[in-house]
């Protein structure tokens, strides 16, 4: 399941043999309305597992999820779990994110209590999940792959100027370093500079020369920027008036900023204007000097060489020359590209986001990584625009840039910011408030990375991660004790994608996705393990498993997926399944105890419709059978569709549907229990047992879905259940 809705299960307490709300109650009397006196009947009714022949199917199992810390306070929800379930999963603390933290520290203390809690109470837990792609830290587990960085070599040093400024300040002439020239630049004579910079975060700056008297300040005469790492700026500028001034503001920016190997040439000569450019002459500071009121520091010392440059690793770059122009809408403004220049016309001033244009990314943006944007830029008045990530669902920012000047002449702008948060697959331009027309020419976004970094090789990658998943698996196993004795090994391996055309979808990966969620939120394990990961964390499982006091014997391991009983492509998704099982126990040592099928269902009012779902029911139980392996329904929840294929929300309910939906369980669970041989027969989990709110709600929001209401009240499909159960596991 992509999202288990924790407030699915916070007052669930339906009991013993009556209804919970009438059980906890009773002495509070008042009158029922008519919509519950219809239903009183179901209060006749025993608890679910009342209703399985155990002598007929004495390893038959019904379960149901739970948050865990409803659980472990042992009132409602630990109430409604003992009375009417066997077996008990974890809707998430028995998950990666929630035991181990973004350092990667892990903290078993919750499964413990669980485990302890289930064990005093006899009840059994079915672990989900080992391995999966999705709820991992992912910053985590990428910084264990990151490239290396060389040490730098001991007693390795040069001497460079030192900046050391406290915070950043509010604007960029409030930090602001002057170099005096002997000799005053010409203007309208083209010069070079070029200086070799790191800081202790990533800046960017501008460079604005002028004369020492502040007059005929060259805005805009270019951008500098640094890393952590030592890089070089070079550029070319024209002055427009006679200048002796380099003024280098960056009041942004908040640390220690360092220049070395400075060099100011003009045109055709070679010549350096720049005294003592490598700080090694002498520790001579006369030509350089800032405002008396302004308060940060700087002097020449020595500072360790790391010998690193920075290179640029650009995720867009756009001339176009396509004539495609950016994504957008609001404010019935226009976007389109003529002669290769992409123009954004807005006629009204309105909010800056109510006017967009922008891109979407092919893969997520990294999570704290600082970004840049270059581009160049005119328009048809003088302004300024925004632009920032985002995350398309649900709209949520991911970092905002610097607002972006735009005057009447074409300009080289550089800005940058860190991406906030997960899932960042869009970059928007926010120009609402500009009224007119926005040229823009050569865009580019990138981030830096070290040219000195030494890439880690596939098989160092893999051997990390393995590392990791054996300590996570470790301790998770050594935290159960041998108590819990069936695992979703592996969570949904397999995508709904044949790149390969052999007939069977592929491995889902960080490019092949299947789920409902964002792939920037995943960590796609086997995108490093191979196509053959799955047989690790089997391996692991088992070892640690008897390891830590459990019987070899009696481990079972499941491989889990959704979708096995799709229709829309002939339960192909099951069949690609069965065939990477296959593969995996192939070697003669992988073992794959069971499979797990989810089920998160609907009801469909079309006729047809239904009896495709239906029928597609039937095939999967046949192929689960002829697998010979342990089958356990996982996730099983039902929703309900119209017959035009919307999905009904519990406030639109009529009796009718809802004893259809007690129909569907009933034949769903009988089928269960009709195709799947006892031996085989593992299990049911029914995942949410009460309706999904409509507010605050992650799954199947607003949906009927459980066998109680909201109210704690039992429902006709309560019925249905019980029927399956009761039908499916006579004795024949």
């Amino acid at each position: 399941m992509k999202y288990y809705n924790r407030i699915l299960l916070l007052a669930m307490v339906v009991g013993i043999t009556v209804s919970c709300a009438d059980a906890l109650f009773a002495d509070y009397k008042t009158e029922k309305p008519e919509s519950l006196k219809k239903y009183e009947y179901l209060n006749e009714y025993g608890d679910l597992k009342t209703y399985i022949d155990r002598i007929s199917h004495p390893d038959f199992k019904l379960g149901t999820g739970v948050t865990v810390s409803d659980f472990l306070k042992q009132d409602l929800v630990y109430t409604l779990t003992v009375n009417n379930y066997d077996d008990v999963t974890a809707g998430n603390a028995m998950k990666y994110s929630s035991c181990v933290d973004a350092k990667g520290n892990m903290d078993f203390g919750t499964v413990k209590k669980f485990v302890k809690t289930a064990k005093e109470t006899g009840i059994s837990i079915y672990g989900h999940t080992l391995c999966w792609h999705s709820q991992q830290q992912n910053a985590y587990l990428n910084g264990l792959i990151a490239d290396k960085e060389p040490e730098p070599v001991p007693g390795s040093s040069e001497i460079a100027l030192h900046i050391k400024t406290s915070k950043p300040q509010a604007n960029v002439w409030d930090w602001e370093l002057y170099y005096d020239l002997d000799e005053s630049l010409i203007a309208n004579q083209e010069y070079t500079i070029s200086v070799r910079m790191k800081a202790s975060s990533a800046i960017i700056f501008p460079f604005w020369p002028g004369k020492k008297d502040g007059s005929d300040t060259q805005y805009g005469a270019g951008t500098f920027s640094a890393g952590e790492q030592w890089s070089t700026n070079t550029f070319t500028f024209t002055p427009s008036a006679d200048i002796d001034r380099l003024r280098f503001c960056f009041g942004l920016f908040g640390g220690d900023l360092y220049f070395d190997d400075l060099t100011l040439t003009a045109a055709g000569s070679d010549r350096n204007l720049i005294i003592n450019s490598t700080f090694e002459e002498s520790k001579d500071l006369s030509r350089w000097s800032k405002a008396s009121w302004i308060d940060f520091t700087y002097g020449i010392e020595e500072v360790q060489e790391s010998g690193f440059v920075l290179t640029n690793v650009y995720i867009l770059e756009d001339d176009f020359s396509s004539g495609t122009a950016m994504m957008g809408w609001g404010n019935n403004s226009t976007r389109q590209v003529i002669d290769g220049v992409h123009q954004m016309t807005n006629s009204s001033e309105v909010n800056p986001w109510e006017a967009q244009a922008g891109y979407d990314f092919s893969a997520p943006l990294t999570e704290g990584t600082t970004y840049f944007l270059k581009m160049k830029i005119k328009g048809s008045v003088a302004g300024s625009i925004g632009a920032a990530f985002q995350k398309p669902d649900g709209f949520a920012g991911r970092g905002d840039f610097p607002s972006i000047p735009i005057t009447t002449e074409w300009e080289e702008v550089t800005v940058f910011t860190n991406c906030t948060g997960d899932a960042a697959t869009r970059i928007l331009f926010n120009y609402g408030k500009y009224v007119g027309t926005i040229y823009i020419d050569d865009l580019s976004i990138y981030w830096q990375k070290s040219g000195n970094t030494i890439p880690l090789t596939p098989e160092e990658k893999e051997e990390i991660l393995t590392n990791e998943l054996e300590r996570w698996i470790k301790g998770m196993l050594e935290s159960c004790g041998g108590y819990v004795k069936a695992w979703d090994v592996v969570n949904e391996p397999i995508s709904g994608k044949d790149s390969d055309g052999d007939g069977y979808y592929d491995l889902q990966s960080a490019s092949q996705t299947d789920d409902n969620g964002v792939s920037g939120e995943n960590f796609y394990w086997q995108d490093y393990l191979g196509d053959d990961y799955a047989r690790i964390p089997i391996k692991f499982a088992r070892k640690y498993f008897a390891e830590f006091g459990g019987n070899p014997d009696e481990l079972k391991l499941f491989i889990n997926d959704y979708n096995l009983e799709s229709d829309w492509d002939q339960n192909k998704k099951l069949k690609s399944l069965i065939h990477w099982i296959e593969r995996w126990e192939s070697d003669g040592e992988t073992k794959v105890d069971g499979i797990g099928t989810q089920m998160h269902v609907s009801y469909y009012m079309n006729p047809a419709t239904q009896a495709s779902k239906e029928n597609a029911i039937i095939n999967m139980f046949t192929l689960l059978a002829s697998t010979s392996k342990l089958i356990k329904i996982t996730e099983l929840d039902m929703g309900i569709v119209d017959a035009t294929g919307e999905t009904i929300l519990t406030e639109n309910l009529t009796d009718e549907m809802q004893q259809n939906m007690s129909d569907f369980y009933q034949f769903i669970i009988e089928k269960y229990f009709e195709i799947i041989p006892v031996a085989q027969q593992y299990g049911i989990t029914h995942w949410s047992p009460t309706d999904s709110p409509s507010e605050n709600s992650f799954w199947r929001k607003g949906q009927p879905i459980g066998l109680w209401d909201l109210n704690y009240n039992r429902k006709p499909v309560y019925v249905g259940f019980l029927e399956g159960l009761k039908n499916g596991t006579a004795s024949k």
